[in-house]
């Protein structure tokens, strides 16, 4: 189970990684169009549709590698179950909030679906298309912090402590 869940965190990265590349072939292609007097069209929707996925697929890799801002300055000081204690409230938090928008943007999904949406660009899209990655990013993300939640439910290190570690080693 644990190894099919850290493929489901890289399989993110790397889906959020090529959409990055995905923007970068539609600017490529609009430039080198404008110098041969063509247009891409519907360049700048593409490129938001996918900046948009490439920020949501992002969201579980970068918190399972400790990628996302964490101020810890008060509760290092903190005696250690008292931080067990901060630590198991922020991630019951966050999982309530992520879960919240998990079901939000699933929603969002279907409603598009379901009425027909599209989008008022050069090229219509059906808009539930674009929504589909967003909602895929934001349930990963809600799998990797309910993953953590069991880690730490369990004794074991929530993957940024991991990562949290490795900081203060480079620092001494």
């Amino acid at each position: 189970m644990r190894s099919l869940l850290n493929k489901l965190y890289l399989a993110s990265g790397y889906l959020s990684g090529l959409c990055i590349v995905l923007i970068t072939l539609i600017i490529t292609a609009q430039i080198v169009g404008r110098l041969l007097g063509f247009i891409v069209p519907s360049a700048e929707d593409f490129s938001g549709y996918a900046l948009a996925a490439a920020t949501f697929f992002g969201l579980a890799y970068t918190f399972r590698e400790g990628g996302h801002i964490r101020v810890t300055l008060v509760i290092q000081k903190w005696r250690e179950g008292a931080r067990y204690i901060q630590e198991l409230l922020v991630l019951i938090v966050a999982l309530l909030l992520v879960s919240f928008m998990s079901f939000y943007a699933i929603h969002m999904v279907w409603e598009s679906y379901i009425f027909e949406e599209v989008s008022s660009g050069y090229v219509s899209v059906p808009i539930w298309m674009p929504q589909v990655p967003v909602a895929m990013g934001i349930v990963m993300l809600n799998i990797a912090i309910l993953d953590d939640l069991i880690m730490q439910l369990t004794g074991k290190a929530p993957s940024y402590k991991v990562h949290e570690g490795e900081l203060h080693l480079e620092e001494v």
